[in-house]
Order: C-alpha cells, then structure tokens, then sequence
C-alpha cells in the first residue's frame, strides 16, 4: 500500500519526559563536543520503527499487519518507555532521592530496563522476580549490576508484587517503589509516545490497534490517545488463555492480581491467546520472515492475525492492523520450544 513512514518526532515527546531537563548529568560533558553530536541513552528512547509483516498476509487482501520492533530501545523492549517516565515521575516528586533504592516487582524487561537506568544515572536498584524467567534476562540483569530478589516460580508475577509490597511496606525509608502495575507514569509514557509515533507512521490510516497485556500501561495508554485521534480505531486487548501460560510477561487478568491502572471498559474486544500458538508463531516468524521476536509479541501477533481473519473487507477496502512486538527473541534463545514442533 506504499506507506511511508516519518521517524521525525523527537523521542523525549515520544517518551512523554524531557531527557535534558531530567537526565542531564549535573557535571559538564567531558568529551567537550557539547550537545549536538550523538545521542544520550535517554534520547534513543522511543520512535521504534514499524516493520510490515507481509509474509504472513499474502493471502489476506487488503490487510496491512505492521509491528512495531520495540527491541530498538537501549533496554531492548517497549519497557524502556515505562521504567523511563516512571523514573523521571519519582525524580520530580522527589521519591527517588539521594540514598533511595529503586524497588518493583518485575517478569524480567521492566527490570531490565531499571537496572539500565539505574547504572546510567547512578541509582541502585532492586527486583522481586519469578525465580523461572528466562536465563538470558537473569544474565541481563547480573550484568547491568542490579539486585535480584527471586520468588515462588509457582507463584508467577503475583508473587512477585507481593514480596515487593512486603519490602516496601517494612522499609519505606529505603525504597523507592516504583510500582509498575499502579503508577499512573507507566500508561502516560504510551499516551503521550507511542500512541503518537503510530499515528504518525501510519499517517492516520491505521484501522485497528492490538497489544498483549502485562501491567496493561501500553494497552491503556495507547488506546485512550488512539481513540481522541480516531474514535473509529478498534483496540483490542490479548491475554493468556489460562493462570498457566508460558507467555512472559502476560497477564492472565481473570486469576491474577489485576493492574490498578488497567481499565477493562476501553477495549472493543478482548481475545485469549493460547502459549502453543505463540511458541509456534515464534518459530514460523524466525524461520519465514527473518524476524526473532519474544513469545509475547509472537502471540500479538497470533491475534492479530485471528482479527485479520475474522474482517469481511469490501472491494478496494482496507485494514491497518498495527501491534506491539515487545521485544526481540534473543532473551528466550534457552527455551526449549525453538527446536519442538
């Protein structure tokens, strides 16, 4: 359909927070090249590029399926948007002062992106996490120098909220918690950023916007500026099929503890993915289209395609289909499923 795409906007907009203003070191830049030259970590924040998946919608006419390659933040995942302007929220309301540790509970890319953050501006940072999340995010982590509280497998990312509330609630002179699935900053960086880059990439023609919920920030945040855009747009949310999933990251909203910034009402449709399908998607989009995605996004983009499925397009219409690829498939290369099926 010969889309072009503008990657103009400037990615402290699209992060919703001002790099400069709030991540400047207090010192003066030692190289002496001043400010014009190169980029700050923050700066590479946000306006990820927006990858047509062709190959999967050859026999669909008039579906255009894009996703957006999120691994292209510095973090490697669309939770550098989130633990940014989260981040940059506690700074201002000084809650992450001198001498405070970053505390939240995490399924391994917000953490990853904390600990980022926290090594490059200078703050510690501490993570509940599910002891059974991928090897490669543990290593991650352990690399970027952040402290790593491991919880109950059997108790998934619940369990991880929960010894983060404990932590928090036992020392709150300590902790600066952070607290992804309440923190209103989480859903603003996605209204304010990634909602806007959509618009822009697809020069106002998407039709509908499709993400995966977690803490649900992207979902809600997206979606509500989407709709001001274009009421028209349908948004749907995709969530596990079950409390038991492989799918990292998802939440399965029915039996786990739900997001207090998630918001059930915005969603046109809600569809149930299954872990099978996402593994399976997984595979079929390294091996056919060139594309190593993370379980998450390759479920995204099993819905996706079950909606591109379900549309009765009339002569010379078409269908905008545009979703969150979270992140890259090299967090997840130990998992068993790349070599089944």
């Amino acid at each position: 359909m010969g889309f072009r795409f503008n990657m103009s906007l400037d990615s402290s907009k699209a992060t919703g927070i001002s790099s400069t203003e709030t991540f400047a070191p207090s010192k003066e830049l030692a190289s002496g090249l001043g400010e014009t030259l190169g980029h700050s970590l923050m700066e590479r924040i946000g306006n990820t590029p927006l990858l047509r998946l062709d190959a999967l919608t050859r026999d669909l006419p008039g579906i255009a399926l894009l996703g957006k390659a999120e691994w292209y933040n510095p973090g490697g995942s669309v939770k550098d948007r989130a633990a940014a302007n989260i981040v940059a929220e506690g700074r201002r309301a000084g809650k992450l002062g001198p001498g405070k540790i970053l505390l939240d509970a995490t399924s391994g890319n917000t953490g990853i992106a904390y600990a980022m953050l926290g090594a490059a501006e200078g703050f510690p940072v501490t993570l509940c996490m599910p002891e059974n999340v991928s090897r490669e995010r543990k290593q991650i982590l352990g690399g970027y120098g952040a402290n790593i509280i491991y919880t109950d497998p059997g108790d998934g990312s619940d369990g991880a909220i929960r010894k983060a509330r404990e932590l928090a609630a036992e020392h709150p002179e300590k902790y600066f918690y952070a607290d992804q699935y309440s923190n209103d900053a989480n859903w603003k960086a996605h209204y304010n950023g990634t909602a806007n880059e959509i618009w822009q990439q697809t020069q106002g023609r998407l039709t509908h916007f499709v993400s995966m919920l977690g803490t649900s920030g992207t979902f809600v945040g997206t979606t509500r500026r989407l709709k001001e855009l274009n009421p028209a747009v349908k948004c749907i949310s995709l969530q596990p099929d079950s409390s038991f999933h492989g799918i990292e990251g998802a939440k399965h909203m029915a039996s786990a503890i739900v997001p207090k910034i998630y918001d059930a009402t915005l969603a046109d449709e809600n569809i149930e993915i299954a872990t099978e399908d996402a593994y399976a998607m997984a595979r079929n989009l390294s091996r056919n289209a060139g594309l190593l995605v993370g379980i998450s996004a390759a479920a995204a983009v099993v819905g996706c395609l079950k909606i591109a499925r379900e549309l009765q397009l009339k002569r010379n219409q078409e269908a905008v289909i545009v979703t969150m690829l979270c992140d890259s498939g090299d967090k997840y290369l130990s998992e068993r499923f790349w070599t089944e099926g």
